[in-house]
């Protein structure tokens, strides 16, 4: 990701003239992003930094209900591993910056910088948020429903559970449509009028990068999700659901970087960012695309090994202990046969 990123400031950029403000008040980049937009560097691109209410306020939220779960297990003496309340906020701090920082920023005045907001929240972000289980966390955090004159009660933790295994989430997880949502929305969002339309309004923008994230998550959730789900697919299984998006994806990079058409064109040319060159900022927004289709699935596939490696273990040691608990009963009875016989015995004796 840091070379793709970096090849993508060389390529994306050239030298403004010297003594001249490249974006000025007033200019077209200003009039359609509302904001002036310095030329693209390895510095701006770490430190730029444009705060969105909406996704803040949604991230805070997240957090601190994170927070207050975790901090009601260790109140009461239970463990939470720490590793997934690092994993939720690695990841809740990777969609802040990929929506606020230089990624936002930039991503609706460069095609290469776009492609890297929606690589990261549909397959970086999903990765480790799915590995920190705030569905089990919330289960084990909130209280069950008191039952009230012998009848049973409802409360958040009953209505949370119903809807892990309602028909709907049963449908959305469900490998053949998890995987055509991942799939089809790479083709459906940049072959289609979507892209442009989403870049002229805020609402439809943050409404894309609601999309993209959720996506990722459906197609995620079980293949590497820890909490409960409504059907829990074989390991094998999980491995081919995670290879057979890579064609697809990688076909997808292919067809940007071939294209010869720009991608909502009107936009990105209406912008007249002089040191942007669209063509070749396109093609590096499909090679973005190409290895977002490699290193995310390794990270998955390794994550992968590990639930199965534990699992087996698991497995194991449960049929160590079934198997300790049936021999000691079979010699339990034996000893009694054996008993029984010598009682016999003696009484005939």
């Amino acid at each position: 990701m840091a070379s793709a990123v970096a090849l993508g400031v060389a390529l994306s950029r050239t030298p403004p003239p010297a003594g001249e403000e490249v974006t000025a008040l007033g200019s077209p980049a200003a009039a359609f992003l509302g904001y002036e937009l310095a030329p693209l560097s390895a510095a701006r691109w770490v430190t730029a930094w444009r705060p969105d209410a909406l996704v803040l306020g949604a991230v805070l939220l997240a957090g601190a209900l994170y927070a207050l779960g975790v901090h009601r297990l260790l109140r009461r003496g239970d463990r939470w591993p720490w590793g997934r309340s690092a994993s939720f906020a690695a990841g809740l701090l990777l969609v802040v910056w990929v929506t606020n920082g230089g990624p936002g920023v930039y991503g609706t005045a460069m095609f290469s910088m776009h492609m890297v907001q929606h690589m990261a929240l549909t397959m970086l972000a999903p990765i480790l948020l799915t590995l920190a289980a705030p569905v089990t966390l919330a289960l084990r955090a909130l209280p069950a429903a008191r039952s009230r004159g012998g009848q049973g009660s409802t409360g958040p933790r009953e209505w949370l559970l119903a809807a892990v295994h309602s028909r709907v989430a049963s449908f959305l997880t469900h490998p053949l449509v998890s995987f055509g949502l991942y799939v089809s929305t790479l083709y459906a969002f940049y072959f289609t009028p979507a892209l442009a339309w989403s870049m002229q309004s805020h609402v439809a923008h943050l409404l894309m990068h609601a999309h993209f994230l959720g996506v990722g998550l459906l197609y995620l959730w079980p293949i590497i999700g820890v909490d409960p789900a409504p059907r829990r697919l074989p390991h094998l299984a999980r491995m081919v659901l995670l290879f057979a998006s890579m064609p697809f994806h990688a076909f997808f990079a292919v067809a940007v970087m071939s294209s010869d058409d720009l991608f909502a064109r009107d936009w990105f040319s209406g912008l007249q960012l002089p040191w942007v060159d669209l063509y070749a900022d396109q093609r590096l927004g499909g090679g973005i695309a190409w290895s977002f289709a490699e290193l995310p699935a390794l990270a998955v596939l390794a994550a992968l090994f590990v639930q199965w490696y534990r699992h087996d273990q698991r497995t194991g040691e449960r049929a160590d202990r079934r198997a300790g608990a049936d021999g000691e009963a079979e010699l339990a009875a034996y000893n009694a046969r054996l008993a029984a016989l010598d009682a016999r015995s003696r009484r005939q004796g």
